[in-house]
């Protein structure tokens, strides 16, 4: 393949170049809200027996750095895909039931439903990129975040979910706001740094991935967040077929097929889990497969974070699986984040 690779440029990688702006204009909208008090003020209080994570897509993937905080506050918090909650879990729709429910639109088929079914018995807290959405104005308290408009495949408003979300749980766990804030804050420079060299990125991922049939994505712990939605938007953007799951299912099956044209890549994520994470590095490439680790220690560039506080590493996470969206399309000779059949916004079930 030619050294540099060609990227068709388009409204998603300019979406992607936008992220720090999104970033930027979401956390200066982050403010205490009384709504979302008085409902932290009944979680801390004991009256929620449960708390039910729900989205689609992306944005269900986003809620697994908030469902390991939660837990760690001691609250019971449920993930549950709302298309899975509203038909088959209705049971979970009561007043000692909290609902965090994530949409960038707002107004997704599924998001719709749910409100229908839920006719205000539980309270619901909503994230949203959308403030005149039926889920921000139906809502009992919502976050939005801002984003701004975005294109196809789901990147600054993932992002900006991320934040929200983050900043949910610190309202939920008592933390301070400021604190919460600042740590977003300093994030967000990394986040441009790291974009500013998109370029050499991208070339380096397409020498990485030239030949590669199959690609999978795995980790541990809040690291889900960025092996189920970088699998995705592989998928959605690219048309090319990747898997996201735990390291540890990796082993239960997949492991068998490692081979020259597997590339799998493994996020590090924290220290309670990093040895293992390591480990399977180590025996996908005694196995004859390909694999790259992301971490802060990276030895492959794309790959390598910054040295972050662990509450903000899943906004990282994602950023080397874009790279790899564009490398994918350079590859294919086709842009990146081009819909054919999907749309922005699923308005059916």
């Amino acid at each position: 393949m030619p050294t540099k690779a060609l990227v068709v440029e388009g409204e998603y990688l300019r979406d992607i170049l936008d992220q720090p702006r999104a970033l930027w204009e979401t956390v200066k909208v982050l403010t205490p809200l009384a709504t979302l008090q008085r409902i932290a003020d009944r979680f801390r209080a004991g009256e929620f027996r449960a708390i039910v994570l729900t989205g689609m897509g992306s944005s269900f993937h986003a809620l697994h750095p908030l469902q390991l905080d939660l837990i760690d506050c001691g609250a019971v918090a449920l993930m549950v895909e709302t298309s899975e909650l509203i038909h088959y879990q209705q049971c979970l729709f009561d007043q000692k039931t909290l609902i965090v429910a994530v949409s960038q639109s707002g107004q997704s088929a599924e998001v719709v439903r749910l409100l229908e079914v839920n006719r205000h018995r539980s309270a619901v807290v909503a994230v949203t990129n959308t403030p005149d959405s039926p889920l921000a104005g139906q809502a009992d308290a919502a976050i939005v975040t801002a984003a701004g408009k975005e294109y196809s495949v789901s990147c600054k408003t993932y992002l900006a979910a991320l934040m929200g979300l983050k900043w949910l749980g610190d309202i939920l766990c008592s933390r301070d706001p400021l604190r919460s804030c600042q740590d977003l804050d300093s994030a967000i420079p990394a986040v441009e740094a790291y974009l500013q060299q998109w370029k050499t990125h991208v070339d380096a991922f397409a020498q990485r991935l030239d030949g590669i049939r199959h690609l999978f994505m795995v980790g541990r712990g809040s690291s889900l967040a960025a092996v189920s939605t970088g699998a995705l938007i592989v998928k959605e953007s690219d048309r090319f077929h990747a898997e996201g799951m735990s390291s540890a299912a990796f082993r239960h099956g997949p492991f068998e097929m490692l081979s020259p044209d597997t590339f799998v890549l493994v996020f590090a994520g924290d220290a309670k889990t990093r040895e293992l994470n390591v480990r399977l590095l180590n025996d996908i490439r005694q196995q004859g497969g390909s694999a790259e680790m992301v971490s802060d220690d990276s030895l492959f560039e794309p790959c390598i974070l910054p040295k972050v506080a662990d509450c903000v590493r899943p906004i990282f996470e994602v950023l080397p699986v874009q790279m790899m969206t564009l490398a994918l399309a350079a590859l294919a000779g086709r842009e990146a984040g081009r819909f054919e059949r999907a749309m922005k916004i699923t308005a059916t079930e």
